[in-house]
């Protein structure tokens, strides 16, 4: 019973769904012309990676003179260009999280960026145009990790998140309380309306803590960071593509492993302080060359801009498993001599259903599986979850979820090994909260 009732709203995903990756770029119809649409929201998104997505994509389109122009308003820009001698261009307004859903609210946007998930207030707010948290409505783009930044010269390696939390709330005002030198702290905070200050609320100070009256605000990742680089007592929080001249800290949660953001850790959302950057588009208001942006930016070609713009694509890379030894001795003699992929498969809250980044993410398997080196090689999937009242109830639960992946990955024609599950074991975050949800996933390994 309790395989059926688990599998079941998977199973129903498995009916309903199709789910493809767009591989090609058809030109603009000839007779394109004015504003395309209007994207408003996260200044992580917004300040770099969307301006040379829509370059790269304009150029892929076929578009002549491709530049970018910057507006009267700071953190505001035109991608414009020519087709057939019209001018055709999209604007940008990269002014935090927030306010891209209340632009799609005040129909000021057609597409909105957010460095955090929509939360269930803007869901509520945004119903009337449709299921925003739906495959055809929620996109993830990239994946960022939430450095902690210091001076290349302070001692400090490595803080957990209680630490973290500690410094940013003003209850740790001195170095010497974390193993650094004599120094005071000195603080440089995203400004409320970012997506990163969002998540570094909700990841680290969570209900328990709050700013620090003394913090320093910025809109500007960028900006923060260099003043941080310039300041042997700061330390602040950027995204990954902004730590630039800083140093990232490595960072732990309760009972797991330090991690630095580097790309395997972030890329499988390892690493305590890892966030997805999202594309939202309100079903609604439908926008077929908004789909085709979207499609683009999930090929290989929009991928790589992710990467060179300096944040974590979705692009599968595989790490022999000599870099992750840690683990039951069971789970080292299944992954022994072989590689894990960098993605690790999540559901949404409270059912067996893939999210919608686990969906995209099965046409990237399925394509990676069909390259000439890889088409002999075989998938071991290893399950995970958060803590039960059995040992032996976690490790169930853990089997299903590989199971759920096995059978949407039978779907699409690709066999694998059969699945393990080890429970509990090697936690990505604390078992309380959001952290259970971050726990219960399913690692890719391929021999």
């Amino acid at each position: 019973m309790l395989v059926r009732r688990l599998l079941r709203p998977f199973l129903l995903f498995l009916l309903c769904s199709s789910v493809s990756v767009a591989t090609a770029v058809e030109p603009f119809q000839s007779d394109i012309s004015g504003r395309l649409f209007q994207v408003q929201g996260s200044n992580t998104v917004g300040a770099n990676l969307m301006k040379n997505l829509l370059e790269d994509y304009f150029h892929a389109k076929g578009v002549e003179g491709v530049a970018t122009q910057a507006l009267a308003v700071e953190n505001e820009y035109r991608v414009g260009g020519m087709v057939n001698s019209k001018a055709i261009y999209v604007d940008v307004a990269a002014h935090g999280s927030s306010t891209g859903f209340k632009a799609l609210l005040a129909e000021q946007a057609d597409l909105s960026m957010s460095s955090r998930p929509i939360k269930s207030k803007e869901v509520a707010q945004l119903s009337n145009y449709g299921h925003m948290l739906g495959f055809d409505a929620e996109h993830v783009i990239a994946i960022d990790g939430l450095a902690v930044i210091v001076h290349r010269d302070n001692p400090v390696e490595q803080l957990n998140l209680q630490q973290i939390a500690g410094i940013f709330s003003g209850q740790i005002t001195n170095w010497q309380e974390v193993g650094g030198d004599e120094r005071s702290i000195n603080l440089y905070a995203r400004d409320n309306k970012s997506g990163t200050w969002d998540t570094f609320k909700s990841l680290v100070l969570r209900k328990k803590y709050k700013l620090s009256s003394a913090a320093r605000r910025f809109e500007s990742n960028d900006e923060l960071s260099d003043l941080v680089s310039d300041d042997l007592g700061g330390i602040g929080f950027v995204g990954l593509a902004s730590v630039r001249e800083s140093r990232a800290l490595l960072v732990s949660d309760s009972g797991t492993t330090p991690l630095r953001p580097e790309k395997v850790s972030v890329a499988t959302e390892d690493y305590a302080l890892s966030r997805r950057l999202f594309l939202y588009t309100p079903p609604a208001m439908k926008n077929e060359i908004i789909e085709d942006f979207i499609g683009f930016v999930q090929t290989d070609a929009g991928q790589q801009q992710v990467e060179s713009t300096g944040f974590i694509s979705q692009a599968l890379i595989a790490t022999p498993s000599e870099s992750f030894r840690q683990g039951p001795r069971e789970y080292l003699e299944v992954t022994q001599g072989a590689s894990r992929l960098s993605v690790n498969f999540r559901f949404s809250q409270g059912s067996a259903t893939l999210d919608n980044k686990a969906q995209q993410d099965i046409q990237r398997l399925v394509a990676f599986m069909a390259r000439e080196e890889n088409r002999d090689k075989r998938i071991t999937l290893v399950g995970f979850g958060d803590t039960k009242q059995t040992e032996s109830r976690a490790i169930v639960l853990s089997k299903l979820r590989a199971v759920a992946v096995k059978s949407e990955l039978r779907r699409q024609g690709i066999s694998t090994e059969p699945v393990r599950g080890f429970g509990a074991y090697l936690p990505v975050a604390s078992n309380t909260g959001k952290g259970k949800i971050k726990n219960r996933r399913v690692e890719v390994w391929v021999n």
